[in-house]
């Protein structure tokens, strides 16, 4: 009988992963990591003005690497892979002329950040994104924000392009279109020319662009404008239809079939978010949580709209279709999770990053050890209601409520707080901004049973989702997949190349099913729920008197 594959094409902060997948039952052959060059280097960014950018060279050079990889490592023959769905971070969009070509990948432009890849983690935009609430409040018409939470991120599409416009003429000007990420290697390797007619991801417009049905697309021009006069001509270069990633995009580009020794019959599903597929990579159904922590978190709910309040206040969008189509996708997350450790990692680690006498092989092995042995360390300490105590807002609020401009603190400190203490309170922070999230979705009447967990972390650290679990008193199932959105990813392309009827049907068939169950220590559960508290009233003091 003869067998065929799929490909989940994840694009992450730092890296690309391609995972080839047994469309029958979702066994991985094959995944290959390619790190972004130039990311690594750090160019193009600026981390003290919240400044990130990325090359589109990075990224095509992923492509390449990855594909080709799994191909021959696997020995799987070009002819039985019969789809490919490429998820990625987001907001993230891109500036393009008139053929959808990237601007950086144009001589002129080539350096200059403004023309690259506005990452999801850049906050340039706080002050474009507060414009846009004011404005949707103000203007006399539709709130726009309405199914995006409330309020507009400085992570999102329309504020990011607005600050870039205003930054840089040459950029504004040469850029006929704006594309998400995961749209424009979708575009790419298709061989698109046409933008008008090229099937944007829904998942992308309705939780970033603030794109619904209800009003027929995006935004209305006369609102837009009120933003910038240029973004009149914009919208019109944009799209008024999206689609689910269980839709055909197109084929694979007979160019880029030749370069990944794979055939034009591939076809290329409409491209979506890391976090949703994600959440069908670990099952997600009704009533479930399914939370995907790495640097940040993501946390995706699927409901029918009969159980759904006509909107959710202070989250990241409810989307028809954005996870499974005819559900409503709810999003969440955390704008700092497995980074707010990282931080704290590279503060411990400064002085043997800044010691000459330290080679880099030696600092990059102690860099590795470093995390490990607070988690240990930190993991010993008893849990006590005067311990210090931290918030997790070390890159801004994403949700509940979003306000990128806030801080992080530590309080309760004193000449006995030792680094493991330190790395406590900051692991305990972040299970406490996730317990945020949870309360308002249950306050807002959408029920949780389950919780999900996928990504690195919860993979990797025990010591976190015990204390997620003991956090948010619920049992948080891990998914097997080492790379769940990839997976997931892989479900999508294997529904838009016709092997399954739908995501659901393919996501049940291919599941990696889940690798062990945390559960919650009844005598901590009581101690975090005060602890708990505490953290609350150190939020309200911090965002009212020393964020404002």
């Amino acid at each position: 009988m003869k067998k065929n594959y799929v490909i989940g094409l994840d694009f992450g902060t730092d890296s690309v992963r391609a995972v080839l997948v047994d469309a029958a039952n979702g066994a991985t052959l094959a995944t290959h990591v390619h790190w972004y060059k130039r990311w690594r280097e750090g160019k193009y960014c600026d981390t003290s003005q919240s400044m990130f950018r990325q090359h589109v060279l990075d990224h095509l050079e992923g492509i390449e690497s990855t594909i080709t990889a799994v191909v021959k490592t696997s020995g799987v023959d070009g002819n039985s892979i019969k789809g490919i769905c490429i998820d990625t971070t987001g907001s993230s969009p891109v500036p393009v002329d008139e053929n959808g070509v990237a601007l950086c990948l144009k001589p002129e432009f080539e350096h200059n950040p403004n023309a690259m890849m506005v990452l999801w983690k850049d906050h340039t935009a706080i002050k474009e994104a507060e414009e846009i609430n004011q404005l949707a409040r103000s203007w006399g018409g539709i709130d726009y924000t309405r199914f995006e939470g409330g309020i507009y991120s400085s992570e999102w599409f329309w504020a990011k392009i607005l600050h870039i416009i205003r930054e840089d003429e040459k950029v504004k000007n040469a850029a006929v279109s704006w594309m998400e990420h995961c749209d424009l290697i979708t575009y790419i390797l298709t061989g698109s020319t046409d933008l008008k007619s090229f099937k944007r991801s829904r998942c992308a417009a309705g939780h970033k662009a603030m794109w619904h049905e209800s009003w027929n697309g995006l935004p209305d021009e006369k609102f837009l404008e009120q933003l910038d006069p240029s973004f009149n001509a914009l919208r019109k270069n944009l799209y008024e239809a999206t689609y689910t990633s269980d839709q055909v995009a197109g084929n694979l580009s007979a160019q880029w079939a030749k370069k990944l020794g794979l055939t034009t019959d591939t076809v290329l599903a409409v491209g979506t978010f890391d976090a949703h597929a994600g959440a069908v990579g670990g099952e997600v159904e009704e009533y479930t949580l399914v939370r995907v922590m790495g640097t940040s978190t993501c946390d995706i709910i699927v409901s029918p709209e009969t159980k759904v309040r006509d909107t959710v206040k202070g989250i990241c969008g409810q989307v028809d279709g954005s996870v499974i189509p005819n559900m409503i996708g709810l999003e969440a997350g955390q704008s700092a999770f497995g980074d707010m450790l990282a931080w704290f990692r590279d503060v411990v680690a400064w002085p043997i990053d800044n010691l000459p006498s330290v080679s880099v092989a030696d600092r990059e092995k102690l860099n590795d050890e470093i995390i490990t042995a607070l988690s240990l360390q930190a993991e010993k300490l008893p849990i006590s209601e005067s311990p210090p105590l931290a918030l997790d807002w070390i890159n801004g609020r994403r949700t509940p409520d979003a306000n990128q401009a806030l801080k992080a603190a530590i309080v309760n400190l004193n000449l006995g707080t030792g680094a493991p203490a330190i790395f406590r309170a900051l692991v305990e922070a972040i299970c406490f901004g996730s317990k945020k999230i949870v309360d308002r979705f249950m306050e807002e009447g959408v029920e949780i049973k389950s919780v999900v967990g996928v990504g690195g972390v919860a993979k990797k650290s025990p010591f976190i989702m015990q204390t997620l679990a003991d956090v948010l008193n619920m049992p948080i199932k891990v998914a097997s997949s080492e790379q769940a959105p990839a997976l997931g990813a892989a479900m999508y392309a294997a529904t838009a190349a016709g092997l399954y009827g739908s995501v659901t049907e393919a996501s049940k068939a291919m599941s990696n099913g889940f690798e062990t169950v945390y559960q919650p220590n009844a005598k901590n559960v009581s101690v975090y729920d005060r602890m708990y508290k505490t953290y609350c009233k150190l939020g309200d003091f911090i965002e009212n008197n020393i964020n404002n």
